[in-house]
């Protein structure tokens, strides 16, 4: 059997993830069912919902797919597939309480451990950014591309003033514009979409936080890897990233190089064992 193609995937996630995008704009600002998760992170009837439409619509049209959700029991029978969906209903549930428009839909496609097209919608200021393997970037439909920028000093990152100040660097980076959002798929679609020069993610990330902006990233002429220049790899048994960074190619090596001493999440979980 052949598989669709990224292009054809890419045009089934935008129109889910549109669909999807109309369910959470109702619900906003209305009173919301919210509960806590085993890990103590908010979950709403929001994104609950939106995991069902998107999982019928999905794997309606895809039934030979697999499929990894944030919302949805994980089972090993994922592993089995070699292309899947990766959703993230809302990214940023805690947004979505506070009547913040910050959080995002996302949808991911895997392939070969590769996330091939993706789709990041921000259905309260109606962004949706898409792209995929052999298909351009586009927010809303426009071109967009990551920035040029070369140098350390004045780049524009997402990430959190603490982070940079730490004492654990061998020498302070130079002066940054930092700014902060709370999804990690808004994120990377604001690296695509050229406003911020590049966004470093320290420690475990999951897959669903992830995987569309990975592709988005790549397909508006970024690079994303793990803080260490290494490939990011998914739908592992443990479908989690060690960290990422995302950037054009030029800032990306130099903050590549300026990571070199970062903690492997990894070797910490290892040296636990």
């Amino acid at each position: 059997m052949t598989l669709p193609s990224a292009a054809s995937d890419l045009a089934l996630i935008a129109e889910a993830t549109r669909e999807a995008g109309e369910l959470a704009r109702r619900a906003y600002g209305a009173q919301l069912d919210i509960r806590s998760k085993g890990d103590a992170s908010p979950v709403t009837n929001v994104d609950l919902s939106i995991d069902l439409l998107l999982r019928d619509k999905l794997i309606g049209a895809r039934p030979d797919y697999g499929w990894l959700s944030e919302e949805t029991p994980d089972t090993p029978e994922r592993l089995s597939r070699q292309r899947l969906f990766v959703v993230d209903p809302i990214d940023g549930t805690r947004s979505l309480i506070a009547q913040q428009p910050q959080f995002t839909i996302s949808v991911g496609v895997v392939y070969d451990q590769r996330s091939v097209a993706g789709a990041v919608y921000n259905p309260i200021l109606d962004e949706l950014s898409l792209g995929a393997e052999g298909v351009p970037a586009t927010l809303n439909g426009a071109p967009i591309r990551v920035t040029q920028q070369d140098k350390l000093e004045g780049a524009a990152l997402l990430g959190k003033r603490g982070f940079f100040a730490d004492d654990r660097w061998p020498k302070p980076w130079p002066d940054l514009k930092l700014s902060f959002r709370p999804s990690i798929a808004r994120r990377l679609a604001l690296i695509a979409a050229g406003r911020f020069d590049g966004v470093i993610l320290a420690g475990f990330k999951n897959d669903w936080d992830i995987a569309a902006g990975v592709a988005l990233v790549e397909a508006a002429g970024g690079v994303v890897t793990d803080p260490w220049g290494g490939a990011l790899r998914f739908n592992c048994p443990e479908p989690r990233a060690p960290g990422l960074v995302a950037a054009g190619p030029n800032l990306h090596a130099l903050l590549i190089e300026r990571l070199a001493t970062l903690p492997d999440p990894r070797k910490a979980k290892q040296d636990a064992t």
